[in-house]
């Protein structure tokens, strides 16, 4: 489901920038531009939150684009991801530039997909926490932002937070500190167990207490380490239902 974050894709390569734009029309409103000049122009227009630029290009390059952008304060806000060769990262490219992160040329779509959508969710987070209600809380739905997503997004933004969520009768608690999960409660269940009961989760609804906190300290390992644990439990439970399922089969 796309987010309401607004994406401008920048690259001189038609091929490279079609199947992007495919792959990330799925998580919020894409915009592209063939050149740095068609860039600065529709950024200008219509303020995206998140660019993602070649930095080799024809006439203005991806850094110049960049620096533009940043000294203007209407645009000096947007989230930038350069995509470079690794020599141009290690040679031209600082890790001191204003940027959210370098996608290394060439790369496998899956991966960088996988590492722009961790940014975008962090980002769509951010512009629901804009418009959350009076009381302080933020509320959504899981359909909108899945557990996994959820997650990843509250540990890149360091947030210090009460995340709750349901589904039908099934409710978890789980409590955050600067971005990590410091406390879990499933029912009876606390700590990494209960955080990895709901990891599947796509239904059901959230809500955000950001002055939500708990002294207990129930999970033994930090946010990241979680989420690869819940996800390698997950995989292994979905191996073994397809191999009982070849078994019935056979069996049949």
């Amino acid at each position: 489901m796309a987010s309401n974050v607004k994406i401008l894709l920048v690259d001189d390569n038609p091929m490279v920038l079609g199947m992007l734009q495919q792959a990330l029309s799925a998580m919020g409103e894409v915009t592209v531009a063939s050149d740095a000049a068609d860039a600065l122009l529709k950024a200008v227009d219509d303020l995206p939150d998140v660019m993602i630029c070649d930095y080799r290009m024809p006439g203005m390059d991806g850094r110049q684009l960049l620096e533009k952008l940043k000294s203007r304060p209407a645009t000096a806000g947007i989230a930038v991801i350069l995509m470079a060769s690794k020599a141009d990262i290690s040679e031209r490219l600082s890790l001191q530039d204003p940027i959210e992160d370098y996608l290394e040329k060439p790369f496998f779509l899956k991966d960088a997909t996988h590492k722009i959508k961790r940014v975008v969710d962090r980002i769509a987070l951010e512009k629901l926490s804009k418009a959350e209600s009076t009381d302080g809380i933020l509320r959504g739905s899981l359909s909108q932002m899945n557990v996994i997503d959820l997650v990843q997004s509250l540990e890149m933004g360091r947030k210090s937070c009460l995340l709750t969520m349901t589904n039908g009768d099934d409710k978890c608690e789980i409590y955050f500190n600067q971005g990590q999960a410091k406390h879990a409660a499933y029912g009876r269940i606390t700590g990494d167990e209960a955080v990895f009961k709901v990891l599947r989760w796509t239904e059901g609804n959230f809500q955000i207490d950001f002055n939500g906190k708990s002294a207990q300290e129930t999970t033994t390992l930090n946010t990241q380490g979680l989420l690869m644990e819940g996800l390698r439990l997950l995989d292994e439970a979905q191996r073994d239902a397809a191999a009982e399922g070849e078994d019935v089969l056979l069996d049949s």
